[in-house]
């Protein structure tokens, strides 16, 4: 298992998943604002957490993202390894295998007791939980969604036309300034 940024912000969008999915789904647009996490970055994190069944998707306006299971039922361990590509994972395995020269000493059941017990201790870990802590933090969440607009800027006002409106009007108006 690697501890990366791309785990980092897998967990901390499921946390916002979790604090403002209660309302309805969210969509990755609000996720991306509140956490500063580019969108693109989230469509490919989003991607695969869906395929791991740790998300599930709703299409169409009001749609966004949902929680696929409740939050105690998921753990940091469950987000970690599911955004981690396996086969990066094996080809970094293997050419750490091979790297190691000959009679220096083995080191590999230090590291993989290490990553056992990395893993272990974030599978310990629930959504639940840090979710709780963020609520106990003071973090606020709304409790209706906000309404979805089109455009973000106000409707512009109609403008005020003092001229005339017709062909009839303007030779009317034509003949009132002589």
């Amino acid at each position: 298992m690697r501890l990366t940024t791309k785990g980092r912000f897998a967990v901390t969008a499921m946390i916002d998943v979790a604090l403002h999915g209660r309302s309805g789904p969210v969509t990755l647009s609000a996720i991306s604002q509140r956490q500063h996490i580019s969108m693109s970055y989230l469509e490919q994190l989003f991607g695969k957490l869906r395929r791991h069944k740790l998300v599930e998707s709703t299409r169409g306006p009001g749609g966004g993202y949902s929680l696929a299971r409740k939050t105690e039922a998921i753990s940091v361990a469950d987000i970690v390894l599911s955004i981690e590509d396996p086969v990066d994972e094996a080809a970094r395995q293997q050419s750490a295998d091979e790297a190691a020269p000959a009679g220096r000493y083995a080191t590999e059941e230090l590291w993989a007791s290490v990553n056992l017990r990395a893993v272990e201790f974030l599978d310990s870990v629930t959504l639940k939980s840090l979710v709780d802590d963020q609520i106990a933090k003071g973090v606020q969440v709304e409790t209706k969604p906000a309404p979805r607009r089109l455009f973000n800027r106000p409707a512009p006002k109609p403008m005020r036309v003092n001229a005339p409106n017709s062909v009839f009007a303007l030779g009317m108006h034509a003949l009132a300034k002589r």
